[in-house]
C-alpha cells in the first residue's frame, strides 16, 4: 500500500465534499478543541500550539468554505435582474 500525505489529502478532500462529512469534521474539530485532553498537550510550549492552530485553520477553512457554498447557491436561486435598455439601443 503506497501511503503519502498527497493521497491523505486526496481522501480528505473527497470525503469532505459531502455535505453530512463536512459538519462532522467540524463538530469534532470544535469538540477537539474544547475538550481538556489533548493529542500534543500544551505543556510542550511550540509543539503543543501547532495541532490546536492547525485544527483552527482546519475549522475556519470548512465553515468559510460552507457559508461561500451557502451564498453561492442563494445567488443562483435569485431571478436574474432586469436590464436596463435605454432608448438609443433600441431605436
Amino acid at each position: 500500500m503506497n501511503f503519502s500525505l498527497e493521497s491523505l489529502y486526496a481522501w480528505y478532500r473527497d470525503m469532505i465534499r459531502h455535505p453530512q462529512y463536512r459538519w462532522w469534521v467540524v463538530l469534532g474539530t470544535l469538540a477537539y478543541l474544547l475538550s481538556p485532553l489533548d493529542f500534543l498537550p500544551d505543556i510542550f510550549p511550540i509543539v503543543g500550539w501547532i495541532d490546536d492552530g492547525l485544527l483552527a485553520t482546519l475549522l475556519v477553512t470548512e465553515i468559510s468554505q460552507m457559508v461561500l457554498a451557502r451564498l453561492k447557491a442563494k445567488t443562483e436561486d435569485k431571478p436574474p435582474a432586469m436590464k436596463v435598455v435605454s432608448t438609443e439601443e433600441v431605436g
